[in-house]
């Protein structure tokens, strides 16, 4: 199992208890979620930050590389609101780590790949094996290769993942300036499975 995260604004979180999400009602079951290591980035913003994020796949053209990446050696690219900037700046973050489950550990103790963006849930209450506090997460974005771009708005971007070859993420979009996401979306297979 890889390196997993969790990323929070509050500081000596002695347990992580499962949970649903109200912005993602389709999912009926309590879950603990974390991050591998490498995708961590993606959460490196305040929790409410609205942020689309944006790298590069196997199957990514030349044109829409050279588009959206140009000169830059970033290896992703992070969007946000120019009203979000200053909370980012002014941010510290706690990133917990998750613990591998102990031998033997019930199915439910074990985090379980979502297959999706680095994404790993878990039934399970989970007691973290340590913090790090992030003091600068622009400072930690540029340390993990990611290029901050600020917009007005991240209205312009809407729909690019319709017709890019690039992997997009979008979170928190219900804070973004006009943004009229839908509720809902669909579940993961292996969620889909917890349910049952």
């Amino acid at each position: 199992m890889p390196v997993l995260y969790h990323f929070s604004e509050e500081p000596g979180i002695p347990v992580f208890e499962p949970r649903t999400m109200p912005s993602r009602p389709e999912i009926t079951v309590p879950l603990v979620w974390a991050i591998d290591e490498p995708h961590q980035f993606m959460y490196l913003f305040p929790r409410d930050c609205p942020r689309i994020l944006l790298w590069p796949l196997p199957t990514t053209t030349d044109d829409e590389r050279d588009r959206w990446f140009g000169r830059t050696e970033a290896r992703a690219l992070a969007h946000i609101e120019y009203g979000w900037l200053e909370r980012l700046r002014t941010a510290r973050l706690y990133r917990y780590e998750m613990p591998e489950a102990a031998p033997g550990a019930s199915d439910d103790a074990r985090f379980v790949s979502l297959d999706d963006a680095g994404m790993w849930v878990s039934r399970a209450a989970v007691v973290p094996s340590r913090v790090d506090v992030i003091d600068d997460p622009i400072e930690a974005l540029r340390d993990q290769g990611v290029e901050l771009r600020v917009l007005d708005r991240l209205t312009p971007l809407r729909g690019l993942w319709e017709s890019t070859t690039l992997h997009w993420s979008s979170i928190r979009m219900r804070n973004a300036l006009d943004w009229d996401a839908p509720v809902g979306g669909t579940v993961p297979p292996s969620i889909r499975s917890m349910m049952d």
